[in-house]
């Protein structure tokens, strides 16, 4: 009975959280905690202090990108690739934002991205719904699969110790969330009817109004490119590198267990190796550091860009509910434990299911991966296996609330991207689906082959 009383009050939280957006599901987690503390008498666990750090170290490094004008580079970058080949902008549309994400380790730089494949699709007479549905779906997947995402670093600091480390998870996220978005693309190559045949489309032609605005902004706006914007490309791709090489490479960290004294801690492990999750911190606000020195931009921009403050507030989301759900999970482990062992040692699936289920309602593959792979290495799943079933973690399509999804229905003109009248019927559903268990398949077969 307690235990169902806990689980009420664990998804109430989380549910009243992603309603408010923002920090809400910060917040709400820590009402939570505060009500197992005090009227269940839960100890606390530890804070995910590792994944709050790398988010707040990654998204400063990207918001110093922007503030640097680099950003704006990569979007210029893009917008030529798809301009150029307009009748491929299905394909190239979610490969771009795919290729850019995993660069910039943030789905934020989409939002750039978005309004020129629906211009292109647009202009071309292409049915957008296409292009934009898979295009946001691919940017999900590309955070499960860039060495710079909150959510690639939740799963390196879950499976520290185990052998497993940023190469094994690159060398299966990549290729199974690549394989998993060419499904999606083949899947909505025709979906719905050509423009010139749909029928909402057809009335609004109707409206001269809607006809000019369809047609406007013909002429390419000239972008003007900031001094630094080169430079801070260069740092931050270098600092990627660094951060693949050091992690595919860990014999290259730091080692002090010789030195006298030596004692191990939240930096350096017991056999007294430099973790890479500090690692990456350390890369990554030197790569800040480094752009406001050389790619003439200052520490005020970096704090004012819009990417800073949306790191911030996932900081906040994943430090409230992640550290509410890691105390419920420690506190029935037990009990969770005997309920879920026998189950998903004969269909370990369902845990694929039930990280797909928690994104949902989380609307983050760090919280999530940070919330629930412990439980799955508890369970007796091994590491190569939730390597393999990770990009199960990008089912915050699912309820179409998520800003990406919000952001594209927004630039499609033509009214084919949107949310149904049962809600759940949106543009995103079945192509997120879709490419969410090719990649999830994929990342089996490759985990089989390949680790």
């Amino acid at each position: 009975m307690y235990l169902a009383t806990q689980l009420v009050i664990l998804l109430a939280c989380i549910f009243i959280g992603a309603r408010m957006s923002g920090i809400g599901l910060g917040v709400m987690g820590m009402i939570g905690l505060l009500i197992f503390i005090f009227a269940f008498g839960m100890k606390p666990s530890d804070p995910p202090l590792e994944v709050m750090l790398i988010i707040l170290s990654v998204v400063t490094s990207a918001a110093a990108l922007q503030a640097a004008g680099g950003m704006d580079y990569l979007v210029d970058i893009a917008g030529k690739i798809l301009r150029k080949h307009p009748g491929q902008i299905t394909l190239l549309g979610p490969l771009v934002t795919y290729a850019f994400v995993l660069f910039a380790g943030t789905a934020h730089i989409s939002y750039s991205i978005l309004p020129i494949i629906a211009e292109v699709a647009i202009k071309n007479r292409i049915r957008p719904e296409r292009a934009l549905s898979m295009s946001v779906t691919a940017s999900h997947m590309a955070i499960t699969a860039s060495p710079v995402s909150a959510a690639a670093a939740a799963l390196l600091s879950v499976l520290s110790g185990t052998g497993a480390g940023l190469a094994q998870i690159l060398m299966v996220a990549i290729p199974s969330t690549l394989i998993g978005v060419m499904v999606g693309i083949l899947f909505v190559w025709k979906r719905g009817k050509e423009l010139s045949e749909d029928p909402e489309f057809l009335e609004r032609m109707k409206d001269p109004a809607f006809v000019k605005n369809l047609e406007g902004n013909v002429e390419k706006t000239t972008t003007t490119l900031a001094p630094g914007a080169i430079k801070s490309v260069v740092i931050f791709a270098l600092a990627i590198a660094a951060v693949v090489l050091l992690g595919s490479f860990p014999d290259l960290l730091p080692e002090f267990s010789g030195k006298e004294g030596f004692t191990p801690g939240f930096a350096v492990n017991a056999a007294g190796r430099l973790q890479m999750p500090s690692m990456i911190m350390m890369i990554m606000l030197s790569a800040t550091g480094l752009i406001i020195l050389f790619a003439d931009t200052t520490a005020a921009k970096v704090t004012k860009a819009s990417l800073f403050a949306s790191g911030g507030q996932a900081t906040i989301a994943v430090f409230g509910v992640v550290w509410m759900s890691s105390t419920f999970m420690d506190h029935n482990f037990e009990v969770i434990k005997n309920t879920l062992g026998e189950v998903v040692a004969a269909y370990p699936w369902l845990f694929a299911v039930a990280l797909f289920l928690l994104s949902m309602l989380l609307y983050s593959q760090a919280s999530t991966t940070k919330a629930l792979m412990p439980l799955g290495l508890s369970l007796g799943l091994s590491p190569a296996y939730l390597i393999g079933i990770f990009p199960a973690c990008n089912g915050h399509f699912f309820i179409p609330g998520y800003p990406t999804l919000l952001t594209a229905i927004q630039f499609d003109r033509t009214g084919t991207t949107r949310i149904g009248k049962y809600v759940l019927n949106h543009s995103f559903m079945l192509p997120g689906i879709v490419t969410t268990i090719a990649s999830v398949l994929a990342g089996l077969l490759l985990q089989s082959v390949l680790l």
